[in-house]
């Protein structure tokens, strides 16, 4: 069964408060670490990311060393053991297998103790520490071992697929260029659009939508070097057909036009040029121009308010005190939310 970020986050919190140890799977790209990483955030943990297909069974066993008259094993610094201090600022450590699946199947043995019975060899791991793994899938042409039966029914199995509504609000909240979330709104296939099969030397996900944003910012409008910049980030043709989206806005009517005759001003009728318009005007609003730009998104179609009043309210969580806003909601609330 597959289920969103949202949902898998919620399950990733349940059992990690069972004491059990979730594993979460999905093809690359589509952010299976970093839901990790805001899970340790949210509960104050240290994250600890250990690449088991990097690691060596001495990594997770002990190194091996002389006791007296007896061979022993001394763990390895990386996993938190009974006595160990709690690092100052957090309360306690979550403990990533990623790749876990990538790894030769004698690694994926030698993870058995730690993660079944909390053991570092003969040391028993810290009581403040959680477990968790992620891996992908074994359809995606990934390097990718199949996982024994006795490690299948030590871990509790997450499948994770993409949303773009959801990742769109990811995205807002975290500040990415309007133009992107405008784009998926506009196209949400192009999210992502890995294949096992794929030639491109890459390909659109969540992962590398996050990176054309930081390649817009430092490049400029005419730079000849975005467009290879961001088909090396995200396939020549999702990358062409972006830039393309991004220059539907300079035939845009400009958000000071919009402000100065809201009413005569024309409104476009072609849906990708109404997608890039609502969200340079989610991007532009502001409590000072809110009132006149209202008057110009009343004149959109019924279903371009909606993602207009959306873009706004969540790239500014302060507008949904604006009179103007409040004034929408209540004629509209029942296609908003």
């Amino acid at each position: 069964m597959q289920v969103k970020i949202s949902q898998a986050a919620s399950m990733i919190s349940a059992f990690l408060q069972a004491r059990l140890v979730p594993m979460l799977v999905g093809s690359p790209g589509m952010g299976k670490s970093q839901l990790y990483q805001q899970i340790a955030d949210q509960y104050n943990l240290l994250l600890i990311d250990v690449r088991l297909g990097q690691c060596d069974v001495t990594d997770l066993c002990g190194f091996p060393t002389i006791k007296g008259s007896k061979a022993g094993y001394v763990p390895m610094e990386t996993f938190p053991i009974e006595g160990d201090a709690i690092p100052e600022g957090y309360s306690g450590w979550l403990v990533l297998f990623d790749e876990l699946s990538s790894a030769p199947p004698a690694l994926q043995a030698a993870a058995y103790k730690i993660l079944l019975d909390r053991k570092v060899g003969v040391h028993n791991l810290h009581k403040n520490v959680a477990l968790c793994a992620a891996g992908n899938l074994e359809t995606d042409s990934a390097v990718v071992h199949p996982m024994s039966t006795a490690l299948q029914s030590r871990l509790v199995h997450i499948e994770l697929i993409v949303d773009p509504k959801e990742w769109t609000d990811w995205a807002i909240a975290k500040g990415l260029d309007y133009r992107i979330t405008s784009y998926i709104n506009f196209k949400p296939d192009n999210l992502y659009t890995f294949k096992a099969d794929h030639t491109d030397s890459t390909y659109a996900s969540p992962r590398t939508w996050e990176f054309a944003d930081r390649v817009l910012k430092v490049t400029d409008e005419d730079n000849p070097d975005r467009l290879p910049m961001l088909s090396g980030t995200l396939s020549e043709g999702v990358a062409r057909e972006f830039m393309g989206f991004c220059k539907i806005h300079k035939d845009l009517p400009t958000i000071s036009q919009i402000i100065t005759s809201p009413e005569s001003i024309r409104v476009p009728d072609e849906p990708s040029i109404l997608f890039a318009l609502t969200g340079a005007i989610g991007h532009n609003a502001s409590v000072d121009n809110f009132s006149q730009m209202i008057k110009y998104v009343n004149r959109l179609p019924s279903e371009f308010q909606v993602v207009a009043l959306r873009e706004t309210t969540r790239r500014n969580k302060a507008m949904m005190g604006h009179p103007a806003v409040h004034s929408w909601l209540n004629t509209n609330k029942e296609v908003f939310f």
